[in-house]
């Protein structure tokens, strides 16, 4: 088992690495250019013309996870993961048609999402999985569908916003992915977490690309497949709930707007002085290789949380 986690790791890595320069040059020659948004900060504007949709790199994970075990769990979900990258490629390729960093209304990303995420707890509830969840313990399907809808999509979307920075997003989802591929090993459940231990190969080789200053963006189309995976795997073991501790910085981040706005609405004030919150830290005077370090570290430190918990409760 080990061996085929170190296997499909490795060539999930090396394809991803290979890949990428050519990836490049493509997107180049398609013009699939990112545009800065207009009300971010100003020392974005110098990121307009890099080329995006690279998270078409995080395709080769599921790829290599199939190929070494094609059960129906891994099949569920690179379902799952292909379906949130081609909602996020549409959004992508509506962005750069337009000019502008607009694609998809967000409620139709969501109600998108929400199909897909609905689709894929159907495929795993028609296998034997329990309907067992961390700290409930044995639940009923409806509220075993609920959370893992939710947890799905508020992940998918959670991620999406906070990919903003260069190598953010991509770093800060490496440890959530890591503790969900251990507590798959453990639980026994080997296509999970070979699924898992395959995208982080891809994220890695992408990562390359990625860090500051960045060669080459995700896009929507690489941080919804992101979300996706992380969700997926963290349904299929049970850990939905978990995502708030393994996942901390991206439900910061996503809280982060959601403060925001309910502020702004109801009384014209901002509690940030940007959101999402690494915006906030980027005009508080942080560098943007600063923010990123920190939020990496955050991730560590809360995936390390996560499975210390998982690992003494179990």
């Amino acid at each position: 088992m080990v061996v085929s986690a170190v296997v499909v790791f490795v060539c999930s890595l090396i394809a991803s690495l290979a890949l990428g320069r050519p990836l490049i040059a493509l997107l180049r020659s398609l013009s699939a250019k990112q545009t800065a948004y207009e009300d971010a900060p100003q020392t974005h504007r110098q990121k307009t013309g890099t080329p995006t949709m690279g998270g078409l790199l995080f395709l080769l994970g599921p790829l290599a996870a199939v190929i070494a075990n094609p059960s129906a769990m891994t099949i569920a979900l690179t379902f799952l993961v292909v379906a949130c990258a081609g909602i996020g490629f549409v959004d992508d390729a509506l962005a750069i048609r337009g000019g502008r960093n607009r694609g998809l209304r967000a409620r139709t990303k969501l109600l998108l999402t929400a199909l897909v995420a609905a689709t894929f707890v159907r495929l795993i509830l028609e296998g034997p999985a329990p309907l067992a969840i961390f700290g409930l313990g044995m639940v009923s399907t409806s509220v075993f569908v609920v959370l893992s809808m939710c947890a799905i999509v508020g992940t998918t979307h959670a991620v999406n916003l906070t990919d903003g920075l260069d190598g953010l997003a991509a770093g800060t989802i490496v440890p959530p992915l890591a503790v969900v591929a251990y507590v798959a090993f453990a639980y026994g459940q080997t296509d999970v977490a070979l699924f898992e231990v395959a995208t982080i190969g891809s994220v890695l080789g992408f990562l390359v690309y990625n860090v500051h200053p960045a060669k080459l963006f995700m896009g929507d189309t690489g941080s919804l497949a992101l979300g996706a995976a992380l969700a997926g795997g963290a349904t299929a073991t049970g850990l939905q709930l978990m995502l708030i501790l393994i996942g901390g910085v991206f439900a910061a981040e996503a809280l982060s707007v959601i403060i925001q706005v309910i502020s702004y609405k109801t009384t014209k004030r901002r509690v940030f002085r940007m959101s999402p919150l690494h915006h906030h830290f980027e005009l508080g005077g942080w560098p943007e290789t600063k923010v990123t370090a920190r939020f990496w570290i955050a991730s560590v430190l809360c995936s390390l949380a996560g499975a210390a918990l998982v690992a003494v409760r179990t």
